[in-house]
């Protein structure tokens, strides 16, 4: 489990194009490099439980794949609203998606200009833009507002998402938010971007691996289990189109009104560790937890604990 943990952190930085030059549209290289993605990311999402249905949403900016998982009990709950991190997509959410799914609908969807079944067409002109697509799947699928999650950067876009339309978000969880509360520190983001060049001998990625997220060298191939294989594939064949984002500022972290959970890792953390926390206190109604013995990889490995902690917080704040 521990390498399989870690492919969100590898996916943080899968790609240089997020870091340089304007942002165009998310395209795969090659038609096989394709193929191959498809296959990668097939394999992965077999793991996960069978949707309930699934969708693709039109939007200004491309059409957004959506998975739905829902029961006749929880159908009529505000439903959870999953945010990848980079190139990671939907299987992201293996480990937590069973407990969750339990006691509330939940909607989960691949990001444009990323990898994944999601299909990006408009270039996004800043970060911020990157909210609108996702407000427009909102409409769609769940106009009365949803339990907004983030993890990675995928926390920064949605609190970039929660700051343009807090009236479709009831709360808002923030689990290791990358480049939203502070910048990460240099030394582990080096060593995350080492950790997802391809074709690296297998002792760099090992000791890259064990300075990001506290995995053993040794400790298995990354590429035995079929999510990171899926990462590994994307980081190979996919060129992202992502606008880059900078931590939030005073005045727009006092936007986001809504109830807020922050989840910070205790080790490695790219969210900015306890001075993320602090600065989390600073939100109008903030729920901040630094979660012992995790790394960035944070939903991955405090599953079976986060989950009932987080639906203890969306039921707690029900408008």
């Amino acid at each position: 489990m521990a390498v399989v943990a870690l492919f969100a952190t590898v996916g943080l930085v899968a790609s240089w194009d997020f870091f340089a030059g304007p942002p165009g549209v998310g395209h795969f290289r090659s038609a096989q490099g394709h193929e191959e993605f498809l296959a990668a990311y097939d394999e992965a999402m077999a793991l996960l439980p069978d949707p309930t249905a699934v969708h693709d949403v039109p939007t200004n900016h491309g059409s957004v794949r959506v998975y739905e998982w829902s029961t006749e009990e929880n159908r009529q709950e505000t439903p959870l609203l999953l945010v990848p991190g980079r190139s990671s997509g939907v299987p992201m959410w293996l480990e937590n998606l069973p407990a969750l799914l339990q006691e509330r609908p939940v909607l989960a969807f691949d990001s444009l200009g990323d990898s994944g079944l999601s299909v990006h067409s408009v270039p996004f002109s800043n970060f911020a833009e990157q909210a609108d697509p996702i407000d427009e799947l909102v409409q769609q699928l769940a106009p009365q507002g949803v339990h907004l999650i983030g993890h990675s950067f995928g926390g920064a876009i949605a609190a970039a998402y929660a700051r343009q339309y807090p009236d479709s978000v009831v709360t808002l969880t923030l689990l290791e938010p990358a480049f939203t509360l502070r910048t990460p520190p240099a030394g582990l983001l080096f060593w995350a971007m080492v950790s997802s060049l391809p074709f690296l001998p297998d002792g760099v990625r090992e000791t890259a691996l064990e300075k990001v997220g506290g995995v053993e060298a040794g400790s298995g191939s990354f590429d035995d289990d079929p999510i990171s294989r899926m990462i590994t594939t994307a980081s190979q064949h996919y060129k992202a189109a992502l606008p880059q984002p900078s931590p939030l500022t005073d005045a727009e972290l006092a936007q986001l009104t809504m109830p807020v959970y922050v989840a910070i890792a205790a080790d490695s953390s790219l969210a900015g560790g306890e001075s993320a926390a602090e600065r989390a206190e600073q939100l109008a109604r903030p729920t901040v937890r630094i979660w012992p013995h995790t790394t960035h990889s944070l939903p991955m490995q405090a599953a079976g604990e986060l989950e009932p902690e987080l639906l203890e917080f969306f039921a707690a704040h029900e408008q």
